[in-house]
């Protein structure tokens, strides 16, 4: 007569069936897709219905900071009407930033690819970056600006990912400090490098920077506002253009980001 079989012996079996194996790790690939696609249709529903209220408040408090339609009164409403006017701005960004994760996610197909000159995608970005860049006290330097390569990039994508990447450098930099922006062709690519001199963080950190919503412990990303969303949406468009993002940094020596993307 036979003897039993345990069922330890039946337990390992089971997980030795490569066919078994296999259609467990199928299903639960199948599982996290879709848990990926409802995720993602959550992120798009919850902002658009957060970017309605927003625009109601960010027009209202707008008009009511330029006293479109008659003063205030008390000096103290017009400053009270631009506080909210610039918070709705920062929410709307926020809001914005978090589409564009799960749009990115969700393995974008809208990437048109074009030669995108340099020169005119840095002139719009800093242009829009203007007030910020004054606000800061901050010099922005373009190395041979007027004579830079053309790449091949997605031109809303690469004049988003220079917005960040500039935005970024801004931001942590001191007061009377200098971005320095240069690009380079080496090999079939295009080197995009942006450095800064604020205070930098520890090389351990530079990974979790890539990951959205998350923060490394530094100044760089502790002193300053924002939820960790620009590094990433840089890192998955580049991605998506077939480039890459590398970071690279120390405590005391400024923080180094470098876009590589493909010569047009």
């Amino acid at each position: 007569m036979p003897e039993p079989v345990s069922l330890d012996t039946l337990s390992d079996r089971t997980f030795a069936d490569p066919a078994l194996v296999d259609r467990r790790a199928a299903a639960n690939e199948r599982r996290r897709l879709a848990l990926d696609d409802r995720k993602r249709s959550f992120l798009r529903m919850v902002s658009h219905e957060l970017r309605t209220p927003l625009n109601a408040v960010i027009g209202f408090s707008e008009i009511l900071s330029h006293e479109l339609y008659g003063p205030l009164g008390n000096p103290q409403y017009k400053e009270y009407a631009g506080i909210v006017h610039e918070s709705g701005m920062k929410l709307l960004k926020l809001v914005n930033q978090i589409v564009e994760i799960a749009r990115l996610e969700g393995h974008v197909t809208d990437i048109e690819m074009t030669p995108e000159p340099l020169d005119e995608a840095l002139d719009d970005v800093i242009d829009g970056l203007k007030a910020e860049i004054r606000r800061r006290d901050v010099i922005v330097h373009v190395v041979n600006q007027g004579a830079l390569p053309s790449v091949l990039a997605d031109s809303r994508g690469l004049r988003t990912m220079l917005t960040n990447l500039l935005q970024n450098a801004v931001t942590h930099s001191p007061a009377g400090g200098v971005v320095h922006v240069a690009a380079g062709k080496i090999g079939g690519e295009i080197e995009i490098t942006i450095r800064d001199q604020g205070p930098g963080v520890e090389s351990a950190e530079l990974p979790r920077l890539l990951q959205p919503f998350e923060q490394g412990g530094s100044a760089l990303t502790r002193s300053n506002e924002g939820v960790g969303l620009g590094l990433p949406i840089v890192d998955l468009l580049s991605r998506a253009m077939g480039g890459q993002l590398k970071l690279s940094s120390s405590l005391g020596a400024g923080f180094l980001a470098r876009l590589i993307l493909p010569v047009a």
